[in-house]
């Protein structure tokens, strides 16, 4: 156990560039360095872990955790990943609520609007970079134009952006699906009684959400929701948790200020739920609703990944299983491209400043290969500097 929490502490504290950069991470760390794995069943872990809901760095993580330390192990792996950028974002929130409560700076708007503008460009650029991957023929580009309409449509129905991907899954199984598509078994055993555990917690978590709606059930439900059905990584849990804002329980601005912060931060981007529960208005806010939230947005994913472990290699050689998993995919795409539209680029607004870093870090990100968490954190200076 301190061996894995070792490593994953390192690689929380240095792992920057997103789900993407975690895994090459992961690879060269334990594939190459530590041959803890080979690389055939590195592949099958990142596998599995992609066709589930939530951050799939920090379940591949877990489960090789797992496979070194046993149970403890995955959940030493999972603290030593997540508790830097989590400490992080809890000190951030706790300066933004600061400067709230007092006197606000000059230049403090600026930096806001600087985080913000970064956002603005860190999503448009996983849109692009994620569609090239993942819509690669005409099936798969229209599945995810159809989810993009549909989540527009749902837009003013908060909690309801699974719906395309559900439908995307299922466009997949029936048009995507191929003889020759399989994948591979899964190297890993989970007893029959510890998936049933798994399988009730996370129906007990869901059930949360349909508890009558408070303030603090909502910014409950909503973190739930968020980390038992993204599918694509941190940056798609930005919609489920932008409804937080339509409920008056956190600001717009300081919504998508955490948002860019978050990009700057090694490790898993889902602890932007440590600043929303620290933030938030509800009566579970600051410490106690950061550690609830970093919890709440792990633990349903981390659920499924025991409670559906054992039927994995039974279904993973059917041929609509990997077209399901291609239309779920495209399906985020679509998603990404809505958020990106609204409202990502529709509360850029007419502010020249916020327009003009959004801009120039898109550029850096994508023409000058800029490193997201650099351009972050430049562009919040900028947006001081200007304001100030």
């Amino acid at each position: 156990m301190r061996e894995v929490f070792a490593a994953f502490l390192r690689l929380g504290c240095t792992s920057f560039g997103g789900p993407i950069a975690h895994l090459a991470y992961f690879r060269r760390t334990f594939v190459e360095e530590r041959r803890w794995l080979d690389e055939a069943t590195y592949a099958r872990i990142v596998g599995f872990c992609s066709i589930l809901p939530g951050p799939t760095s920090s379940q591949v993580g877990m489960l090789i955790g797992l496979t070194r330390g046993g149970p403890l192990g995955a959940v030493a792996a999972w603290l030593g990943f997540t508790a830097p950028s989590a400490i992080l974002m809890a000190l951030i929130a706790a300066v933004l609520t600061g400067a709230e409560r007092h006197t606000t700076p000059v230049w403090f708007g600026g930096l806001l609007d600087g985080l913000f503008a970064a956002a603005a460009a860190v999503v448009a650029q996983a849109v692009i970079a994620l569609a090239r991957s993942l819509c690669t023929d005409l099936g798969t580009k229209l599945v995810a134009v159809c989810a993009m309409a549909v989540a527009l449509a749902l837009r003013a129905y908060p909690g309801y952006q699974w719906v395309p991907i559900l439908l995307g899954a299922l466009a997949g199984a029936l048009v995507l699906h191929a003889p020759g598509l399989r994948a591979e078994p899964l190297p890993i055993r989970v007893s029959r009684p510890v998936s049933i555990v798994a399988a009730l917690v996370f129906l007990l978590l869901v059930a949360v959400t349909a508890l009558p709606r408070t303030a603090t059930t909502a910014l409950l439900g909503t973190l739930i929701r968020a980390g038992a059905l993204v599918f694509g990584g941190g940056h798609v849990v930005l919609p489920l948790l932008q409804s937080l804002t339509r409920d008056r329980l956190i600001a717009a601005q300081d919504f998508f200020a955490g948002y860019g912060a978050a990009q700057a931060m090694p490790g898993p981007l889902n602890t932007f739920a440590t600043f929303v529960g620290y933030t938030n208005g509800s009566p579970l806010h600051g410490l106690a609703g950061a550690l609830v939230a970093t919890v709440l947005i792990f633990l349903p994913s981390f659920a499924l990944i025991f409670a559906i472990a054992p039927v994995w290699n039974r279904i993973v050689a059917l041929p609509r299983a990997v077209g399901a998993l291609r239309g779920a995919n495209a399906s985020v795409i679509g998603l990404l491209a809505a958020v990106l539209y609204d409202p990502v680029l529709v509360s850029l607004g007419p502010n020249p400043a916020r327009l003009a870093i959004a801009l120039a870090a898109f550029g850096a990100i994508v023409l000058l290969r800029t490193a997201p968490w650099l351009v972050v954190v430049v562009a919040a200076a900028l947006g001081a500097l200007l304001r100030a």
